[in-house]
């Protein structure tokens, strides 16, 4: 028995051992046959599909096969082979007959084609899966009128099954964007879980819409299914949907709060809505949304989350839009003190002790009371390193504000110390190295930004070799480092909030030294300060000449690309954001914001062709019968 029991295990051994050698050898010729396929090269691929499909028996490799068949124009031998293959079919095989069809279609034979065609319907077995492969093999030959004709005929022969989710991916093959979003609002009405589903395809579809023809449809469709179902839920989180894509907050917030009135469940639906719209800078809607959800009481489990989070936007809402409002300020600051009572000092709530602490110090001109509340928050037990970190952090701006760089430069030193293991360990000796420069110890923070330069955050990096090469650049010109001292300390006063003393510094040294190579970084800074301001002409008119007068100094780059963002978003110069971002790809091709640049000018002469005219994906999509990789 023992000597048997070997030799079992010796055969089994052997028959697994050529089994995996046999399948190592399939995928090595169905590899080949594929790269030989996608490089056209037909008469290599041919061969191997054939002997691939003889072992696999897959679908696919014998329509590579007969399209190999078909590119070579042997036409007569691709259909010999059919019917070949639909002789040994138990049943007609219908996808065969497409394949048959397609050759025919290839030949002229547009008739014989169709009749073809005809057949594969007529002998298609009475189950959603038979209709299914049939309704694919007809897409894959892009034949998308007849792909629709298979659903359609699958929807009246097979009453229990639904095909209006593949009737509706037809329907946009064909552009009949009416029918399609029909179906996919039929879908929608049977089953609410399909929502993803169809925002998703939605999605993609508009992607492709470039006159918003689509979206006009959407909205005159969507609007009379609520109205003529008005308890089809789903029509209005598709609404809901739609308005965030287009960034109508108010609209959204207005959907979501007459749901939530007839079901209750949709409080963290508008959760999520007034989050986004602070993302959005849409802070009035942000704060309309968490007040909602206050309005619901303590009991509610948003209470806490929407109470912190319309601080949050609150602070942004004031430093973004009224940072020189002080009566706005005290007003906030009283919030904050009222708001941190309610929640207490906690993990949780760090990020507002951070902010609350920084509109004291450098909106409101109060350090020495943020101190005390950074100190407060410092004794919250149990705060790991890098969130006792944070908070001495926001503790040494403090003291920079107050002109207290000694006592900022060791708490800069305590938090580098105690984070060498993660990314605030970096940030903060690049405030120290800054604090440094602020200082005029030019040798001693270029030293020690030109180490930071292989930081593994990317920004810290690029800010690190900014500053460095700055001073380096800007050091040794001349005889005396006056000018490099008056740019620090405008520098510090920027960081200090106190612009017009900054601006007045700037003034004096384009007085005193203006042909000096620092007259990029002073346009620069202007510039920074009229966008905190929302300058956005005269910000530009600042860009533009460093662009053109500058182009070939540090800042050239980062000035072309700030302008080309000005004209996109703040000025509504879209055709000359397009030129400037197209600048960028030709003028500074090893620029950091190279790939920003190039997928800005793709989105936009798509919509506004320059003179070299534009790629139509749309038309992409339907003659490739997939949708175009976003990374091209």
């Amino acid at each position: 028995m023992k000597y048997l029991l070997t030799i079992l295990i010796l055969i089994l051994s052997l028959n697994f051992g050529f089994a995996q050698r046999k399948q190592n050898e399939l995928q090595t010729k169905s590899g080949l046959a594929i790269r030989y396929y996608n490089a056209r090269d037909y008469e290599k691929a041919l061969p191997l599909l054939k002997e691939v499909y003889e072992i696999t028996h897959s679908s696919a490799y014998f329509r590579y096969y007969l399209t190999c068949l078909t590119e070579m124009q042997r036409f007569q031998e691709a259909e010999n082979e059919l019917q070949q293959e639909i002789r040994k079919q138990k049943n007609t095989a219908p996808e065969f007959l497409v394949h048959w069809g397609y050759i025919l279609k290839e030949q002229g034979k547009k008739d014989e084609a169709n009749e073809k065609f005809r057949l594969a319907l007529e002998n298609i077995s009475p189950n959603k899966g038979s209709y299914m492969s049939v309704a694919n093999t007809f897409l894959m030959y892009q034949e998308y009128t007849w792909s629709r004709d298979t659903y359609l005929q699958g929807q009246k022969a097979l009453e229990a099954e639904d095909f209006s989710y593949e009737l509706a991916r037809a329907y946009l093959y064909l552009r009949d964007y009416g029918n399609m979003m029909e179906e996919y609002l039929n879908l929608l009405r049977t089953d609410e879980k399909q929502l993803a589903r169809v925002e998703s395809s939605l999605s993609s579809a508009m992607r492709l819409d470039i006159d918003d023809g689509l979206r006009d449809q959407f909205r005159e469709q969507i609007l009379l299914r609520i109205q003529s179902e008005p308890d089809v839920i789903g029509y209005n989180r598709l609404l809901i949907w739609f308005f965030l894509q287009e960034k109508k907050f108010a609209n959204a917030l207005r959907q979501s709060i007459a749901i939530d009135r007839r079901t209750g469940n949709e409080a963290g639906q508008i959760a999520q809505l007034g989050d986004m719209a602070l993302r959005n800078k849409e802070y009035a809607e942000a704060k309309k949304a968490y007040k909602y959800l206050m309005d619901q009481g303590t009991e509610s489990p948003f209470f806490a989350q929407a109470f912190a989070r319309n601080l949050n936007a609150s602070y942004f809402e004031y430093t973004n839009s009224f940072p020189d409002d002080r009566e706005k300020g005290l007003a906030l600051a009283k919030e904050f003190n009222d708001g941190m009572e309610f929640l207490q000092y906690s993990p949780a709530t760090l990020n507002l002790i951070r902010q609350y602490a920084h509109l004291l110090t450098f909106y409101l001109n109060d350090p020495q009371q943020a101190l005390q509340v950074l100190e407060k928050g410092l004794k919250i037990p149990g705060l790991k390193p890098e969130q006792s970190g944070e908070l001495k952090t926001e503790m040494a701006d403090a003291y920079v504000f107050a002109d207290d760089p000694w006592e900022a430069m060791l708490l800069y030193s305590q938090v580098i110390d105690e984070n060498k293991t993660n990314s605030l360990g970096d940030d903060v000796k690049l405030k120290k190295a800054r604090l440094g420069y602020y200082m005029g110890n030019f040798s001693w923070a270029k030293a020690q930004l030109d180490v930071l330069k292989a930081s593994t955050s990317k920004l810290t990096a690029n800010d690190a070799m900014e500053l460095s090469m700055m001073i380096g650049n800007n050091l040794n010109l001349d005889t005396t480092a006056v000018p490099l001292q008056m740019f620090a300390k405008a520098d510090l006063r920027f960081f200090q909030n106190r612009n017009a003393e900054a601006m007045a510094v700037l003034d004096s040294l384009e007085t005193q030294f203006p042909y000096h190579t620092l007259v990029d970084d002073i346009l620069y800074r202007k510039a920074k300060l009229e966008i905190s301001k929302q300058n956005y002409e005269l910000a530009a008119a600042y860009l533009d000449t460093i662009v053109t007068d500058y182009g070939y100094e540090l800042l050239g780059d980062d000035a072309l690309y700030l302008l080309a963002g000005i004209c996109n978003y703040d000025l509504d110069q879209k055709e000359r954001a397009r030129d400037l971002y197209k600048q960028m790809l030709t003028a500074y091709p090893g620029s950091v914001y190279i790939e920003e640049s190039r997928a800005k000018y793709r989105e936009l002469r798509v919509i506004y062709p320059d003179s070299e005219g534009t790629i139509d994906k749309e038309t992409e999509f339907m003659e490739n019968g997939k949708e175009p990789n976003e990374s091209e």
